[in-house]
């Protein structure tokens, strides 16, 4: 426990502000033990003579000073031209994607180095290789051997399921803000003198800010000087703060400024808790890590109405977001003080940091720091904000995202059908009429137990006998499923009726959760597996399609099922989607050629 707080956010700052002294670092202790690569004071300094090191070279001191390095470009064409000086560099691989040069090189010096040459020529090459050697050659801070606790792919299982739940509440916490605002539409209405249109608009513009927000929020957590945490809990400090203006709001105007606001710093939430499961789970546990988080996010639309209905029933409108105040307040504190940081490379870049003010050697360096030494800030501003839009662009992730988009938009459409259903043909008040979307936690339960049985059973077996499979092999069991989307709808639209228990619409009505579950999570794990660096920029490029084009359908969902009807509404619904069916296939067909065109995919 007292790791996970002292990596946590509020433990990250209470270990800054005391020097180490609180919540200590492994390094930080006064038992802590240097290693030898970094125990150095300098790389080049403790093996190169110099005035202030005498005597210079002695025979216990040359015969094998090794020092492990990573060499970089820089002003010079190479650390040293010397044959005498630097007698091997060893090991060094080219990164055909990068402009720096990777891997272990050992710098090497020996007494017969030393015999040639002046004392004044010794002196020359002494001052040219601490220059150049100085300015060129790094340290790499890394893992500890392959059992580093610290890594987060080594933490024990009951600390990844712990960070998973935590990720979970997270999305949650931010996902109920859609739909339990529903519940105070028709308060609203009343209150301000506002059409349903303008009702729904608060709902509206929430769904679109939280598509809109990870394009810019997102791809900061991929940056290893900021990382996952920080941008997690201070956007949801401000969505917590951003509700405060909403109960106080004194025209309708104000509730729908700050709705958009709100979801739009809630955002991150949203769209990369898969990258942070990523972070945890070796990729063949992440497809159930990511159907926990997933569920998260199905249960937050969901229990949304059943929360806020009785509230708003009873006290108004405000209640509802008062709920969404108290909910949120409490996933702040709590991960603020329990949910540690994820992201390999910033744990990596901390060490560095800590490592250098320990050892007093400026070269120690993470490989993310690396990396970033030889980017403008031009790129990196680049490779932060422009590249989800390009991602966005990619083939198989524009095909991806548009089903899902036309998914969601059906779903977000059909929801507006069951206060028509529930409230008026059966007559349930506001609060027990919000009851049924239980039934969605219940089929959300069953779904995601077959789901991992599949998992167990199915698939792993498959990767066992034929190594990796295509990532288009996650697909196949949502183009199974998606057959349930357009069954429940028609079962919903022609069981709603008063001669028809309501029980029928209701387990109808839960008949469409294995559809959209299974297709969010087949669809997100083949895009894992398809960008596997680029995870937080590709989520959230899915997150921004089916979240846009999702938010407009409310406005006109009532309209929509008062002039068709339930029936004929729902029958239209159910004929989309079995279009969408046809497309799905189509991406399981074709998804590998749409990879293939793509320089970012992994083939």
């Amino acid at each position: 426990m007292i790791d996970i707080i002292r990596d946590s956010t509020v433990g990250f700052f209470v270990n800054r502000i005391s020097g180490g002294r609180l919540l200590p670092f492994n390094d930080q202790r006064p038992d802590y033990v240097i290693p030898d690569k970094y125990a150095v004071t300098s790389p080049v300094e403790s093996k190169i003579p110099s005035a202030a090191n005498e005597p210079a070279f002695n025979e216990k001191s040359v015969k094998s000073a090794e020092i492990s390095v990573v060499p970089v470009p820089t002003r010079s064409s190479s650390p040293s031209t010397n044959p005498n000086v630097l007698k091997s560099v060893e090991s060094t691989q080219i990164d055909p994607r990068s402009s720096y040069l990777s891997g272990n090189s050992t710098l090497k010096f020996n007494e017969a180095d030393l015999e040639n040459g002046s004392p004044d020529d010794e002196k020359g090459r002494e001052n040219e290789v601490v220059e150049e050697v100085q300015d060129s050659i790094y340290i790499l801070v890394d893992w500890d051997g392959p059992e580093d606790p610290e890594n987060p792919r080594n933490w024990t299982f009951r600390k990844r399921a712990f960070v998973a739940f935590s990720i979970g509440l997270l999305t949650f916490s931010v996902y109920i803000g859609s739909a339990i605002y529903t519940s105070s539409i028709p308060s609203l209405m009343e209150t301000f003198n506002v059409p349903q249109v303008m009702g729904s608009l608060g709902l509206t513009l929430y769904v679109m800010a939280y598509g809109i927000g990870p394009m810019f929020l997102s791809p900061l957590q991929e940056l290893p000087s900021l990382g996952r945490n920080p941008v997690y809990i201070v956007t949801l400090a401000l969505f917590v703060i951003f509700n405060v203006p909403i109960v106080t709001a004194k025209n309708f105007s104000t509730i729908l400024a700050f709705r958009f606001l709100t979801g739009f710093v809630g955002s991150p939430a949203l769209a990369s808790g898969g990258a942070s499961m990523g972070d945890i789970f070796p990729p063949h546990r992440l497809p159930y890590a990511i159907g926990i988080w997933a569920l998260g996010a199905v249960a937050g639309p969901i229990t949304g109405p059943v929360i806020g209905g009785f509230a708003a029933q009873a006290n108004g409108w405000k209640w509802p977001i008062y709920e969404l105040l108290w909910i949120s307040g409490f996933s702040l504190i709590f991960l603020s003080l329990l949910l540690p940081e994820t992201m390999e490379s910033t744990i990596l870049l901390r060490r560095a940091q800590r490592l250098r003010k320990l050892t007093g050697n400026p070269n120690l360096r993470s490989q993310s720091e690396i990396d970033q030494a030889n980017m403008s800030r031009r790129e990196v501003a680049y490779e932060s904000l422009v590249r989800p839009f390009i991602l966005a662009m990619e083939p198989a992730v524009l095909f991806a995202n548009l089903y899902l988009g036309l998914v969601y938009s059906v779903f977000y459409l059909w929801f507006e059908a069951f206060p028509i259903v529930f409230n008026g043909i059966y007559q349930m008040n506001l609060g027990v009429g919000s009851l049924p979307y239980l039934g969605f936690i219940v089929s959300g339960a069953i779904t995601y137990t077959v789901y991992c049985l599949y998992l167990r059973y199915h698939l792993e077996p498959r990767y066992a006998k034929h190594g990796m499979l295509k990532p288009e092999a996650r697909l196949e069991i949502g183009l199974m499923a998606s057959i349930s989307i357009p069954i429940s709808l028609f079962m919903f639209g022609w069981t709603s009726r008063p001669s028809v228990h309501w029980i029928a619409p209701v387990i109808a009505a839960a008949i469409y959760l294995p559809g959209i579950f299974l297709s969010f999570q087949s669809i997100l794990m083949y895009l894992a597996m398809s960008y596997p660096k680029y995870n937080a920029s590709v989520f959230a490029a899915n997150t921004l399609f089916r979240s846009v084009m999702a938010s407009v359908f409310p406005l006109f969902g009532t309209a929509f099922f008062n002039n068709l009807g339930v029936g004929p509404g729902s029958s239209l619904l159910a004929g989309i989607s079995l279009a969408l069916i046809v497309v799905y296939f189509f991406l399981v067909k074709y998804g590998h050629i749409l990879r293939v065109r793509s320089k970012y995919a992994q083939a």
